[in-house]
């Protein structure tokens, strides 16, 4: 399994993996995008700047990858190269999963951030967690 930024050019091969998994979720072009790739890529997500670090979002493994580390490989990797603290949004049943990657949940958030979470927790029931 190799974990890699993808190069600007390639860009358009994560859009590519999560409109074909139907995942709903989207590549963010000032993003930096990771993926987990064995032949084709099997996990993408995207580190998002921000005050104080990077926002992590996008998230997502191939249904048939599930299970095997691949999403906390790729967070492993991706996290390495940045500095300063990391913040995501996820589901009440995600948060043992971030646990084990060392996100706790979050008590403050940088302002941009809080507003995206407000805004989603409209329709959505989100947590916030972070790596420091």
């Amino acid at each position: 399994m190799q974990f890699q930024l993808l190069p600007p050019l390639q860009r358009p091969l994560l859009a590519k993996f999560y409109k074909t998994h139907r995942a709903g979720m989207r590549a963010r072009g000032e993003a930096q995008m990771w993926v987990a790739k064995e032949q084709e890529i099997v996990a993408g997500m995207c580190l998002t700047q921000v005050a104080g670090g990077h926002w992590l979002s996008g998230l997502f493994v191939a249904p048939g990858q599930r299970g095997r580390g691949v999403a906390g490989g790729l967070i492993e990797a991706s996290l390495k190269t940045v500095e300063g603290s990391v913040w995501l949004f996820c589901d009440p049943d995600l948060v043992a999963f971030y646990q084990r990657s060392d996100f706790v949940k979050a008590l403050d958030l940088p302002r941009e951030l809080a507003d995206r979470l407000a805004r989603y927790r409209q329709t959505k029931a989100l947590l916030a967690m972070v790596r420091t």
